[in-house]
């Protein structure tokens, strides 16, 4: 499946974009609610690794938690991104096939290779997982350097479908870990970018889907852009609302995409017996489920936990296939220097933005 490439390749940095050898610029979160704009050497290569331009990052939940103070298990200064799209200045010989001047498509979950679970395929919660841009610095800065193992050859799609891979393939995940499958009624608890994802990917697959949020805005925006067959506020009785569209019957599975302990306690009153509750949105406190209650309806209880490469490929063919709105989904583009100034505004819980694409060019 991988293309053979026996010799070195390199690109002078020049015939890609004009670079100081001695110096590039990176933003940093110095401390909650402060972002720096500093300069530093660009990295060098090492092996197995390639040398990477970034070209736009993605904003996400984790890195507006990370600027309020209230990302879990987080260290300051950081330097934050994780959704990113790059193009090859220089890379080695490769299994993966890549070679300078790809767009690629970055797996920011740097594995151990070595745990129980990366021996059993399930990178994605190895025991000792270092995620980019959380854990170890991340992407807000002009080259990166990254092991070729965790990319993908992405040149069939433009930049901005490149960002969003990684938020989508979270949904991706989550999704192939319940099972979705045609005809299934799903209802997805949260309408952010990841709940977004969720939606329109079990729309692809032709289930029914239901998206619940407090937001008003936000469930018009899943009607109107990402195929939501039905969208209920929270705040006026959603247990009986779904009943009312699914004849009592209630959804095969549940997805929660909020975080938030309430959604979380209340989420398998829209579950059907026998169906399945999947956590995507992290709460790091206890949480509490009447046991009788869920034992009743045998519950499937899963969490879901970033991505695999099979997630990855899976939402790349669907945005080759032009099956997401990409249009509706990324609601600002904006230049790299808009991480200074605009982070307060997109953080607000007031902020009608989906998701925030920054331009390193």
């Amino acid at each position: 499946m991988y293309a053979n490439v026996s010799t070195t390749q390199f690109m002078p940095w020049a015939l890609i974009a004009p670079v100081n050898y001695n110096a590039m610029d990176y933003y940093v979160c110095e401390e909650p609610g402060k972002f720096l704009k500093k300069t530093k050497d660009y990295p060098q290569k090492n092996n197995g690794e390639a040398l990477l331009k970034v070209k736009r990052v993605g904003i996400c939940g984790t890195d507006l938690h990370a600027f309020s103070g209230n990302q879990a298990f987080f260290t300051y200064p950081r330097i934050l991104g994780h959704e990113l799209a790059t193009e090859v200045i220089e890379v080695g010989a490769n299994k993966e096939g890549i070679k300078a001047g790809d767009r690629v498509v970055i797996i920011p979950y740097i594995n151990c290779q070595n745990c129980a679970a990366c021996d059993a395929g399930k990178s994605n919660c190895c025991q000792n997982i270092r995620v980019f841009g959380v854990h170890t610095d991340g992407g807000m800065q002009e080259v990166i350097s990254l092991p070729t193992r965790l990319l993908i050859p992405a040149n069939d799609l433009s930049y901005e479908e490149i960002a969003i891979v990684e938020p989508l393939a979270i949904g991706a995940h989550a999704v192939r870990r319940a099972g979705v499958k045609e005809g299934d009624t799903v209802v997805v608890v949260g309408c952010g970018p990841i709940g977004i994802g969720i939606i329109q990917i079990c729309k692809y697959l032709k289930a029914n889907v239901i998206a619940l949020d407090v937001n008003d805005h936000r469930l018009n925006v899943v009607k109107k852009h990402f195929g939501a067959d039905h969208a209920i506020n929270v705040m006026s009785d959603p247990v009986e609302a779904v009943k009312e569209y699914t004849n009592g019957r209630l959804a095969q599975v549940v997805f929660d995409a909020t975080g938030n302990k309430r959604a979380i306690e209340s989420g398998t009153d829209y579950m059907s017996h026998g169906g399945s509750y999947v956590l995507v949105g992290l709460f790091k406190e206890d949480l509490t489920f009447t046991h009788t209650k869920i034992h009743a309806k045998e519950t499937s209880l899963l969490c879901s936990r970033n991505a695999t490469q099979e997630d990855f490929r899976f939402v790349m063919k669907m945005l080759e296939e032009k099956a997401f709105n990409t249009n509706a989904y990324i609601t600002s583009n904006v230049p790299s220097d808009s991480i200074l100034t605009d982070f307060s505004k997109w953080a607000s819980s007031e902020s009608l933005d989906i998701k925030v694409v920054t331009s390193f060019e």
